[in-house]
C-alpha cells in the first residue's frame, strides 16, 4: 500500500523533525546514512517534499533541509500524497485494473475497511506527533 519511496520519505522527514530547526539544517549526505537510503535517491524525495512545502530548505554554505513549525503541522498522509499520490491507496491489492466497489476482486471487501482506517490514521497523525513519539522513546527510529 505504501511504496518504498514513501517509507524513505517518512523516515527522512521524521529524522529532520527530530534533528533540525530554522537554525540547524542538515545536508542530504548527513541524512542518507542514518536512515539507510542512497544519497541521490533521498535527495530527489526531499526536493519533491520541499517544493510542496512539507519540509523547508535553504541554499548556500549554511543551507540544507529542516522543518519549521508549519511543516511539523503537516500529516503523515501529506508526505505519502506528495510521493505516491492518492492512487496508490486506491489501487487494487491484486493489481487488477478494473477492481472497484462495483466489480471487486476477491480481497476488495476485506482490504477496503482497513485501507479506510489506515488513511484516516495517516491523515490524523502529524509529523510533530510522530517525531515527539521518537523523542520520548515511545517508538524507534534510527537516529
Amino acid at each position: 500500500m505504501i511504496s518504498n519511496s514513501s517509507k524513505y520519505a517518512i523516515k527522512a522527514v521524521l529524522y529532520l523533525a527530530v534533528h533540525t530547526n530554522k537554525n540547524e539544517k542538515i545536508m542530504v549526505k548527513n541524512i542518507a546514512v542514518p536512515i539507510n537510503v542512497p544519497k541521490a535517491y533521498i535527495a530527489k524525495l526531499l526536493q519533491k517534499l520541499s517544493k510542496q512545502h512539507i519540509i523547508s530548505s535553504t541554499r548556500g554554505p549554511k543551507g540544507g533541509f529542516y522543518l519549521k513549525k508549519s511543516n511539523k503541522e503537516k500529516s503523515i498522509m501529506d508526505i505519502i500524497e506528495v510521493i505516491d499520490g492518492e492512487k496508490k491507496f486506491n489501487s487494487c491489492m491484486l493489481s487488477l485494473k478494473k477492481c472497484d466497489h462495483n466489480k471487486p476482486c476477491p480481497l476488495h471487501k476485506s482490504i477496503n475497511p482497513l485501507r479506510t482506517k489506515l488513511i484516516e490514521n495517516f491523515k490524523n497523525k502529524t509529523i510533530e506527533e510522530a517525531s515527539n513519539d521518537v523523542i520520548l522513546g515511545k517508538c524507534f527510529l534510527p537516529l
